[in-house]
């Protein structure tokens, strides 16, 4: 079974003009070139990292301890 993982899905925000220097900046320091693949990888661990934590379990936090 092949998956389809093409990005033909756009996403587009802005940024007002502190947190793009902020970006601009941070990018430069770290030799970052491809600004669109650190924010998807940064944005999805995020995503994913919420999920994960969100994920119902079979028992709450208090009766695990």
């Amino acid at each position: 079974m092949k998956r389809n993982l093409q990005r033909d899905q756009t996403v587009s925000f802005l940024l007002n003009d502190p947190e793009y220097k902020a970006l601009m900046k941070y990018c430069a320091k770290y030799k970052i070139k491809n600004r669109s693949r650190f924010i998807r990888e940064t944005l999805m661990k995020a995503v994913l990292t919420r999920m994960t934590e969100d994920y119902p379990t079979l028992f709450n936090e208090q009766e695990m301890r």
